[in-house]
């Protein structure tokens, strides 16, 4: 185990490999790759479904990780037949979460990556949950500081897979789409990086993780 800057503690068991090439911006995926805020998030849904009797697997849970909040409520009315208020699940469900907030933990690979390269290129996180949601997050595990722009699901129309978002945060930085590599967890995240042509790493999943370290 290794102090940080920032005051956590990362493991150097399990370093991601980057692609080859000279990046002039990282651009971070907030929920389950700079926070093990995953499994958090699925709890804070389904004790705010219950009040709907509204199903949630998890399997589903993690296939429409990266749609912004509304949406998936919007998706679970049609998939379910439901008239459920998106704007009102949403804040039930933010609510769950950051009552919530107190256990989150971060991903320890991504807190190398943000410790090794800090102050030579600039940092970015890029997110499908709103911004106020992504702040708080980073605040508690201490890591806002590091990040010169948060994009969050109200800045931009096109949630992922479109590249809106990845390309809002490069014009930010006033740094190439090209120049700049992201880091995701979900298949939108990724699908979203291709359309931006920004190279990207993939964030293995809880289970996945835990597997590596077990």
């Amino acid at each position: 185990m290794v102090d940080t800057p920032s005051g956590l503690m990362y493991s150097a068991s399990m370093p991601l490999s980057l692609p080859q090439y000279t990046f002039e911006a990282f651009l971070f995926d907030c929920d389950g790759t700079i926070a093990d805020s995953m499994p958090l998030h699925y709890q804070a849904w389904t004790d705010a479904l219950n009040l709907w009797n509204c199903p949630f697997s998890e399997e589903l849970f993690y296939a429409w990780a990266g749609r912004p909040t509304p949406t998936i409520v919007e998706m679970l009315n049609e998939k379910y037949r439901l008239t459920m208020p998106p704007q009102k699940v949403t804040e039930i469900k933010e609510e769950n979460y950051f009552k919530l907030l107190p256990q989150i933990q971060p991903v320890p690979e991504v807190v190398e990556q943000i410790d090794l390269h800090y102050g030579k290129i600039p940092f970015a996180v890029v997110s499908g949950s709103p911004r106020d949601s992504v702040i708080k997050t980073l605040n508690y595990l201490n890591l806002s500081q590091y990040f010169e722009c948060v994009i969050g699901a109200e800045d931009y129309t096109h949630g992922k897979p479109a590249p809106d978002a990845f390309l809002l945060a490069a014009s930010h930085l006033q740094v190439r789409p090209e120049a700049c590599l992201v880091f995701e967890d979900a298949e939108l995240g990724i699908q979203a990086a291709k359309a931006a042509k920004m190279r990207w790493v993939k964030i293995a999943a809880p289970w996945e993780r835990s597997k590596k370290t077990s």
